[in-house]
């Protein structure tokens, strides 16, 4: 990207918080493959890593005090760093982004984080998913690293993860949001086909062939809610390259389509490509699973996650030393401390949940739940 504030007007909105609608997948007689790697899985040995999030003032600072409660809890034994990027005040903030002096104490001096600091040069509060793709540049060049979202708990130990790092990827976590089906528009390949061509990129060895063409799941497609790799400066200068590009003159054939807030998962394959990766092996089942919970905000948690996501985000939250804390932020207090979030949960049947994350928000909201 090149900095200009140009890149942001053609691209984004306000909206932070914007969903992203799914459609339903068609009937699909082929077997799915489970990953690019299912046919060949390598013995990979225990790599030592570090972990990024992001937090700012507001909820994101909450949410790192929990995924940093979390991570000391169930990854205690943790050898790499988790390293907080933090955005600092700019032109690209009309308020101030820094965390909060009380939040910073407990990071810094009860969970170990490292606080870097970055400034926007790209993003900022008109695309906070930007907000991942900046903050790379915050981490030491070639260590392995995780990405992860801020609204995450680690469930599991990640140091006893068998994880390959020379081969990028990302969650799978995901529904088929974009790019958006459209009456005059030229279809799944035609739009691919297109972003790989601009970046000299491979198309076709990125296709999972068991799928039906024309279908979503076919085409390299991630959620940007977690990602690893090698080398965060090579990833993260791919990552800003095609993202900016893309923003600012993207192919004919993404004419109609929106970016907004789909930048970072339209940019995201492209580099998981470019750096030699692709779909998740069978050792990363964990992420997404065992080991990771990427709940988004917390009436979903309490809607759709397990009673074992559910007990150990309770637990954390009423530790004593923290329960204050996370009472400052309404969601928080209301869910976890007033009950809201039984309500929310007791409007879905476990035996029957719904198929896409809009219906649970539709059901949430008619009900005054929604909040985040």
């Amino acid at each position: 990207m090149d900095g200009s504030e140009q890149s942001q007007a053609k691209t984004v909105s306000n909206d932070a918080n914007a969903e992203k609608p799914a459609r339903k997948p068609r009937a699909k007689a082929k077997a799915k493959v489970n990953s690019d790697a299912a046919l060949n899985v390598p013995t990979v040995a225990k790599s030592a890593f570090n972990i990024l999030i992001v937090a700012q003032a507001g909820r994101l600072q909450y949410e790192a005090l929990l995924f940093a409660a979390a991570l000391r809890q169930n990854t205690p034994n943790f050898a790499g760093r988790l390293i907080v990027a933090e955005p600092q005040p700019s032109a690209h903030w009309d308020h101030d982004p820094r965390i909060a002096p009380h939040i910073r104490k407990l990071l810094q001096e009860t969970y170990g984080a490292t606080i870097r600091p970055f400034t926007n040069t790209l993003f900022g509060q008109t695309y906070p998913y930007g907000n991942k793709i900046e903050a790379l540049a915050t981490l030491p060049a070639g260590e392995n690293f995780i990405f992860f979202d801020t609204d995450t708990m680690i469930l599991g130990d990640l140091s006893q993860a068998q994880i390959d790092f020379s081969h990028p990827t990302a969650s799978m976590r995901r529904e088929g949001t974009w790019p958006v089906e459209d009456l005059y528009w030229p279809g799944y390949t035609a739009i691919w086909k297109s972003l790989y061509d601009k970046f000299d990129l491979p198309f076709e060895q990125t296709l999972d062939l068991s799928e039906p063409d024309e279908y979503w799941e076919r085409y390299l497609y991630f959620n940007a809610g977690w990602f690893l790799g090698s080398d965060p400066v090579a990833f993260s200068n791919l990552f800003t390259r095609y993202a900016t590009e893309i923003n600012e003159d993207p192919p004919e054939e993404l004419v109609i389509q929106p970016l907004n807030p789909w930048l970072d998962q339209v940019a995201l394959p492209l580099v998981v490509t470019a750096l030699g990766g692709g779909r998740p092996g069978p050792a990363l089942d964990g992420f997404d699973g065992a080991l990771t919970c990427h709940y988004r905000t917390l009436p979903l948690l309490y809607a759709r996650e397990s009673d074992t996501v559910v007990a150990q985000f309770e637990q954390i939250v009423n530790n004593p030393d923290l329960r204050p804390v996370f009472a400052e932020y309404a969601p928080f207090k209301r869910m976890a401390f007033q009950g809201d979030g039984a309500k929310v949960r007791g409007l879905f049947n476990r035996e029957k949940l719904p198929r896409f994350e809009n219906r649970y928000r539709q059901i949430i909201k008619a009900e005054g739940l929604w909040m985040r």
